[in-house]
């Protein structure tokens, strides 16, 4: 009963919430950190200061809320391919399975500050971090090659799949979502050891 009578009150305090992180965001796009004002965020989200100050204390708070949904929504896109099973095959896959870039689409103003400007300094190796963390604790290729180095392979491809989000990014998302989890997929199961290249 308490529960259902709580339903509408937590989805005050959602939307309320999101409104403050939403008008930050766009702050950030057009304004330095240190120069927006708590006013700033609260005549932008149409909000009063007694809102700000009932769920945050600091500017910084909304930074650090902001940034651990993003995380914690990438972490569940990166799961995605594998929450439902115990093993799967990279020939076998679709590419509809792979959702990280729906992610970055959806968070695309977040991802765009990230790559574009110095205000999230930091939060690229975070994130870089977080991946590899996942890939050593909860993926291991049965046919693994006993010489490779787990931890090197893991940051090998962090960085790659980051750099395809970065350059996408960085040419304003000319492609869609679903043609980035084509185009990874693709290029994961082309990897070939045999391959020679010829220098120009």
């Amino acid at each position: 009963m308490s529960n259902k009578q709580n339903l509408p009150i937590d989805r005050r305090i959602t939307k309320s919430k999101q409104a403050l992180m939403d008008a930050l965001l766009s702050l950030m796009q057009t304004k330095e950190f240190k120069k927006i004002t708590v006013t700033d965020i609260v005549k932008t989200a149409n909000l009063n200061r007694g809102t700000f100050y009932k769920h945050y204390e600091y500017k910084e708070d909304i930074l650090d809320e902001m940034v651990d949904d993003v995380i914690a929504d990438l972490i569940s896109s990166y799961r995605e391919p594998y929450k439902n099973t115990d093993f799967f095959q990279l020939r076998t896959l679709p590419s509809s399975a792979i959702k990280i870039f729906e992610h970055v689409s959806h968070n695309k103003d977040f991802y765009s500050l990230m790559v574009k400007s110095n205000v999230l300094t930091g939060v690229q190796n975070k994130l870089c971090n977080v991946l590899k963390e996942l890939s050593l604790s909860e993926l291991k290729g049965e046919s693994s090659n006993p010489k490779i180095n787990r931890e090197l392979q893991a940051s090998f491809y962090v960085h790659a799949i980051l750099g395809m989000i970065t350059e996408w990014i960085t040419e304003g998302l000319k492609y869609s979502p679903d043609y980035m989890s084509e185009q990874l997929l693709e290029i994961l199961k082309n990897r070939q050891t045999d391959t020679i290249f010829k220098l120009n």
